[in-house]
C-alpha cells in the first residue's frame, strides 16, 4: 500500500505566503527586553490602582448592621477619595499609604468620662468619644460611636487631621445613623 503525502494546509506552505510567527517572539521592530518593560510597566500600574488598605477586622464586623452602613457610606470623605479595603465592614479614604479608616463592629464604650460630642448637621444625629491626636502616641485622632451596638470607628491620621478639618465627621451621620442608639452623650 502506498501511501501519499497529503498537501500542506499551513500559511508557509502556500505559494507567497509568509512563515508562521512565533507567537512568544517579540513583535518586529521591538526587542524582548522592550516587551518585557512595557508588560512589568501595565502589571505595574494595574496592581498600583488596586491595592487594598490594610485594615484589622473589628470583632462584631459579621453583624448585618455594618453591612447596611458600609453601603450607606459616602464615595468620597471631605474630597477624599474611597479606598478599597481588606476587611469586612471596613472602609477607606484618601492616600493609600495614610488613609482616614472606619471600621464597623468594634466594642461599643460602656459609660466614659472620655470626651463625648455630638455631631449634629441637622437632621443626624450621632455621638461619638473623641480622642484628640495628642493624647495618642501615633497623633491620630480617634472617634468612635457611643450609645449604638455594635459601634463604628473612625481612625483620621495626624496628616489628615494637620490638614483638614475632622469636621467630615459630619458627613458620615446618615451610614452610622443605621445603628440603633440606645444611650446619649450627657
Amino acid at each position: 500500500m502506498r501511501h501519499r503525502a497529503l498537501p500542506s494546509t499551513s500559511p508557509a506552505g502556500r505559494a507567497g505566503a509568509s512563515p508562521r510567527r512565533d507567537p512568544l517572539a517579540a513583535p518586529r521592530g521591538r526587542s524582548r527586553a522592550a516587551v518585557a518593560t512595557a508588560t512589568g510597566a501595565a502589571v505595574l500600574l494595574v496592581a498600583g490602582c488596586t491595592t487594598a488598605v490594610p485594615v484589622e477586622v473589628a470583632p462584631y464586623a459579621a453583624d448585618p448592621t455594618c453591612a447596611e452602613v458600609v453601603l450607606a457610606l459616602p464615595r468620597d470623605l471631605g474630597g477624599l477619595p474611597r479606598l478599597g479595603t481588606t476587611s469586612q465592614a471596613t472602609v477607606a479614604w484618601g492616600d493609600p499609604a495614610d488613609p482616614v479608616v472606619l471600621r464597623c463592629g468594634v466594642e461599643p464604650p460602656g459609660p466614659t468620662t472620655d470626651r463625648c460630642v455630638n455631631a449634629d448637621d441637622g437632621e443626624t444625629s450621632v455621638d461619638w468619644i473623641s480622642v484628640p491626636g495628642d493624647e495618642r502616641p501615633d497623633g491620630a485622632w480617634l472617634f468612635t460611636t457611643y450609645g449604638r451596638a455594635p459601634a463604628v470607628e473612625v481612625l483620621v491620621p495626624a496628616s489628615v487631621a494637620e490638614s483638614s478639618s475632622t469636621s467630615f465627621i459630619l458627613d458620615l451621620g446618615p451610614a452610622v445613623a443605621e445603628v440603633e442608639q440606645t444611650r446619649a452623650c450627657l
